[in-house]
């Protein structure tokens, strides 16, 4: 199928998992309710539904911003509202002038549940306040069981999703010219070392693209890829615009301060 031939080889196994979903909507005349997606599949969800006039589709994460969704596909009769999406909002608040927690904290506890990451969607962590957006048919489960992260004794409740927190996340942009849209040569370009570090950082483990380990340094990146390395931060090639006459790639780049 020609839609294949847009992605990259280890994205076919969730090409094939749209396919089975548009179809069975199709076929059943059933909504379908998925669990979060990244920002690639939610791109490779659009893609894939296109202008269907059998159907509609939204995404929702809670907030306007919301980097990880779940989507919602339905027949072209059904409207589309924000309960659908079956979000809970669970806050829990923590002493912070006695414990230090990050993002990477609270996502480990909750890993450690055994519950799968697509369950969960962004969370936010800042003035001794813990927010994460979960799917509403595990948020009891975390209210029972998510009761330590770190050394910080924690107790969740709902709360509206109206009071989600805005993140203080901000990011830089970066307009520059690549060699290639390798991972090794984005990777030296948007942390600031050289290809050869960059390339023993990505053979070693250190690099995720997607939230999906790559150790690949020929790996080819794509627009709306999420990077992350070890200790360094997360980033996003933003935009791919161009090629110079040196056949240089023209990229935005953006990196989480």
């Amino acid at each position: 199928m020609e839609i294949y031939q847009h992605f990259r080889k280890e994205e076919h196994p969730f090409i094939d998992q749209v396919l089975a979903w548009r179809d069975d909507v199709e076929m059943r005349y059933q909504r379908k309710l998925t669990d979060f997606l990244n920002p690639r599949e939610q791109l490779i969800l659009q893609t894939i539904m296109g202008n269907n006039p059998d159907l509609v589709y939204g995404f929702s994460g809670g907030a306007e911003g919301a980097e990880r969704k779940r989507a919602i596909i339905a027949p072209e009769y059904e409207i589309i509202e924000q309960d659908d999406f079956q979000l809970t909002l669970l806050e829990a608040t923590y002493a912070d002038k006695f414990i230090t927690l990050e993002h990477r904290d609270v996502l480990g506890a909750f890993m450690s549940l055994g519950v799968k990451r697509e369950k969960l969607g962004d969370l936010v962590v800042q003035d001794g306040v813990v927010h994460i957006v979960a799917g509403a048919e595990i948020s009891d489960f975390i209210k029972m069981n998510l009761t330590g992260i770190k050394k910080a004794n924690v107790d969740f409740i709902e709360k509206p999703m109206a009071e989600l927190m805005e993140s203080k996340e901000t990011w830089s942009t970066k307009e520059t010219t690549v060699s290639s849209l390798r991972l090794d040569v984005l990777t030296k370009e948007i942390y600031g070392m050289s290809r050869k570090k960059a390339g023993m950082h990505v053979e070693a483990g250190h690099v995720k693209v997607n939230h999906r380990v790559v150790e690949d340094t020929s790996f080819l990146l794509e627009e709306g890829d999420l990077i992350s390395l070890k200790g360094k931060g997360r980033s996003r090639l933003e935009e791919v615009r161009d090629q110079t006459k040196k056949d240089k790639f023209r990229v935005t780049t953006s990196t989480l301060n």
